[in-house]
């Protein structure tokens, strides 16, 4: 019986998939079937129950013990999200949300991941960790059909914050990418975080911000367009993608996702890490109010972090984080400072901050009145 996932999973996924995309799978494989096994029977395995974002499970700071192999399992989840008010997307997810769940390891770590790609699934998914060495970042070993799972095991060697992303080949990687399909991975330093001098910095809470663009088509009625299934929307998303304008530009998946009842919180003196991420295009991460006490701009935790910025960049495909202690209480708005993309198309969170005011930071010396027009900048003269 022909059917939309037989079509997919037949000629359109031999069509996208090229040669070198498939070489690489199969050398990569075969490599991995002939080389010589790690004893790694001495380490000590522990297991990560994941959460969705913006949380991030428990982790400590510094690690306690020497490196161990830590366990995560993800289901990869095809779904419909409504992005906003008017507005659905057939999206692709690891754990149902999008962006997908932050893993948190230490540097010299095994990271062992369970990859479930359920039977109801219509497409094939795998995931590259750009926070791995070889296999296309893992990505030529966890390709898998509807149906199948697959056990990946990388040691991380470089700290830092990463992404991670679905990548099955050709026009099926930007899809699954801006479909929603992808993550982060924070890799820290065995002794923890350092700031400018090397010296031992800590956190109270940790945020994931993951940014998204998305490219939902229009009808001819101007409305947006919302289909059956993935395979439906295929054509019509991808002359939208191919346009390179996004409709929406969101954080965690949906218009106001981190904002309202919704919105991130913190204390007054309390210091947040901010980890940010974006799969496919260039960020610039601003928190209006507040700045980025210590910033690890390129998300690399061997480097020096950057000190008080107001603005950061991040690198399409990459992620960053960035350090602060809130010295007011109040809202701050945390926002891709492209303002257009921050109000018109929903990359905003807020930031929910208690406390007792300091004056002293900042005053209403006086609250709004009217005043004479005829007077106006008559004091400013000399």
């Amino acid at each position: 019986m022909f059917t939309r996932r037989a079509a997919l999973m037949g000629a359109a996924f031999v069509a996208a998939v090229p040669y070198v995309i498939k070489s690489a799978k199969a050398e990569e494989t075969a490599a991995n079937a002939g080389a010589a096994p790690v004893d790694l029977s001495a380490l000590t395995r522990r297991k990560v129950k994941l959460v969705a974002p913006p949380f991030v499970h428990e982790h400590e700071h510094v690690a306690t013990s020497g490196p161990e192999i830590v366990e995560f399992e993800m289901k990869i989840v095809e779904k419909e999200i409504q992005v906003d008010e008017d507005a659905w997307l057939q999206a692709f997810t690891y754990n149902g949300s999008v962006p997908g769940p932050m893993l948190v390891v230490h540097q010299g770590d095994y990271v062992e991941l369970t990859l479930f790609n359920p039977p109801e699934n219509m497409l094939q998914h795998n995931i590259d960790f750009h926070a791995a060495t070889g296999a296309l970042g893992g990505g030529a070993l966890t390709l898998i059909n509807p149906g199948e799972k697959t056990v990946l095991r990388f040691k991380a060697t470089r700290p830092g914050v990463f992404v991670y992303h679905c990548a099955p080949g050709g026009p099926m990687i930007p899809w699954h990418v801006v479909s929603g399909m992808s993550g982060c991975i924070m890799v820290l330093p065995r002794d923890g975080l350092k700031n400018h001098l090397g010296e031992p910095v800590s956190y109270d809470r940790v945020y994931y911000v993951g940014e998204n663009d998305f490219y939902i088509p229009k009808g001819e009625d101007g409305a947006y367009m919302r289909f059956a299934d993935a395979g439906e929307s295929y054509a019509d998303t991808l002359e939208v993608m191919n346009g390179l304008i996004p409709s929406h530009v969101v954080f965690n998946g949906k218009v106001g996702a981190l904002t309202g009842d919704n919105a991130l919180t913190a204390a007054q003196g309390e210091t947040v890490l901010f980890v940010h991420s974006q799969a496919n295009r260039d960020s610039r991460p601003h928190l209006i109010g507040g700045h980025g006490d210590l910033v690890w701009e390129q998300g690399k935790f061997n480097n020096l972090p950057a000190r008080d910025l107001e603005t950061w960049f991040i690198r399409g495909g990459s992620a960053g984080a960035a350090l602060y202690t809130f010295l007011q209480p109040g809202v701050y708005a945390y926002v891709n400072h492209n303002l257009i993309e921050a109000v018109n198309k929903g990359a905003t969170a807020h930031v929910v901050v208690t406390g007792d005011w300091n004056n002293d930071l900042m005053e209403q010396v006086v609250a709004p009145v009217e005043y004479d027009v005829a007077s106006e900048g008559r004091t400013a003269l000399p």
